[in-house]
C-alpha cells in the first residue's frame, strides 16, 4: 500500500466522464492506441495514448470512460497524451477501463 495522502491531493484531480470518438494506432515504440475522447463543451476533445490493445478499435468507439483531465501533457515518443484514462489490470495484465454503469452526460465530474 502507498503512504497515506492528504485529501486535498485527491481534490486537486479533475476526473471526468468522456466518450471515445476516435481510435488510431499511435506512433510509439510499444503497441498503443491514440484515443480521442470527447468531454463535452467545457473541456472539448482530448487525446490519450496507452497500451489498450486488448480492446479492438471498433469495441472502443462510443464507450464512455473515466479520465483525469488536469495532469498536463505527457510525451510518449512522438505522441502527446493529454488525459489519463483510468483502468485496472486483469489477470493477464491487460488494462480494463473504468466506466460508468450507465450512460451519463459528457464532462460530468467524478467524485
Amino acid at each position: 500500500m502507498k503512504p497515506q495522502a492528504e485529501f486535498k491531493n485527491f481534490e486537486a484531480l479533475d476526473l471526468r466522464v468522456g466518450k471515445i470518438v476516435n481510435v488510431e494506432d499511435a506512433q510509439t515504440k510499444k503497441l498503443t492506441y491514440r484515443i480521442t475522447v470527447d468531454f463535452g463543451g467545457e473541456i472539448g476533445t482530448k487525446v490519450s495514448c496507452g497500451a489498450y490493445r486488448n480492446y479492438s478499435k471498433n469495441y472502443l468507439m462510443g464507450k464512455q470512460v473515466i479520465a483525469v483531465v488536469n495532469l498536463g501533457t505527457k510525451q510518449m515518443g512522438s505522441e502527446k497524451s493529454e488525459v489519463l484514462i483510468l483502468g485496472v489490470p486483469n489477470e493477464k495484465g491487460e488494462t480494463i477501463f473504468l466506466t460508468p454503469e450507465s450512460e451519463v452526460s459528457l464532462g460530468v465530474e467524478v467524485f
